[in-house]
């Protein structure tokens, strides 16, 4: 390419991953003067509504392998973006390249691009802070959502120790292992395929810039304007009455116990078969089965 600062990781780094067979999809994004490719899974029937799969930090569309299948299988259309910085997306090169409003300016554009409506939102980690912005900027859009491990931040609640580690860690630490940061995540122990795969997308130092911007994206003072819209989205939140259901994990040493702040403002989380999912941080890894059976076994009674 002829920007030496956005960076495409090469094709055969996905080569043969383990339980990852879905055919590559591609859209463009703007970012400045250039345009990155932005790459997505799309699996299932395409006149079906989509259930759009957003995965955080610092994983890919690769997280939701196990997922997608079943999914599909309850009849369904999955898409699942790599974004910006991840997978087989492009990477700007530079951690400065990255903020809040630009990866949902970008998130923005691919719903455009692959015109996704009637969508329901399945996110985690990140994935949440970006999806659940998606949604109070454009609810007509949104049919439904299932957020996992995820929160949306004010800027309200003090700090975690665990974060401010991690921040500083992604920020400063020479030695930014993926595969053993999603690793350590997950209860289950990853096998070296797996480990393998998560760190495919990574193949130099630069590659990581977008892996390394999220923590120091995320607002910790209210004082920080995406702070402020996010306290504006909840406004939207809790006036929100179409499905919202919730499926946190057991072992999320930071995001435990978050689903209650959703099922205490969100209207509709009210009534709804909310579930507590064995495992880590990761609980696509932990949980697959059971965080799909939830998925289906919503989109199937709100169907009737």
């Amino acid at each position: 390419m002829s920007d030496p600062l956005i960076i495409r990781t090469p094709d055969s780094r996905f080569a043969d991953l383990k339980d990852y067979p879905f055919s590559p999809h591609y859209t463009e994004v703007e970012f400045q003067s250039a345009r990155l490719r932005m790459h997505y899974v799309d699996e299932g029937p395409a006149d079906a509504p989509p259930v759009l799969m957003l995965h955080g930090e610092p994983s890919w569309s690769y997280l939701y392998r196990h997922m997608i299948p079943p999914v599909v299988d309850g009849g369904h259309r999955v898409v699942a973006p790599d974004l910006v910085g991840f997978g087989k997306s492009d990477k700007p090169g530079r951690i400065t390249d990255y903020s809040y409003a630009s990866h949902l300016q970008w998130l923005t554009q691919f719903l455009d691009s692959v015109d996704l409506k009637d969508i329901c939102l399945v996110c985690q980690d990140w994935g949440s802070l970006l999806g659940l912005r998606l949604v109070t900027a454009q609810p007509d859009r949104f049919r439904a959502v299932v957020i996992g491990n995820g929160f949306l931040p004010t800027g309200e609640h003090p700090v975690p120790m665990a974060f401010r580690l991690w921040k500083a860690f992604a920020l400063y630490s020479p030695w930014f292992p993926i595969d053993r940061i999603v690793d350590m995540g997950s209860r289950r122990p990853l096998s070296g395929q797996e480990k393998k795969a998560y760190s495919a997308p990574f193949h130099n130092r630069r590659s990581k810039a977008g892996a390394r911007a999220f923590p120091r994206l995320v607002p910790v003072s209210r004082e920080n304007p995406e702070a402020k819209k996010n306290a504006e989205a909840w406004k939207v939140l809790e006036k929100w009455e179409k499905p919202f259901l919730t499926t946190f994990s057991s072992g999320d040493p930071i995001m435990r116990g978050g689903e209650r702040y959703f099922k205490d403002r969100v209207p509709g989380a009210d009534g709804l078969p909310h579930v507590i999912l064995r495992g880590g941080h990761f609980l696509q890894e932990d949980s697959p089965g059971e965080f799909s059976a939830a998925i289906v076994d919503l989109l199937a009674e709100s169907a009737r």
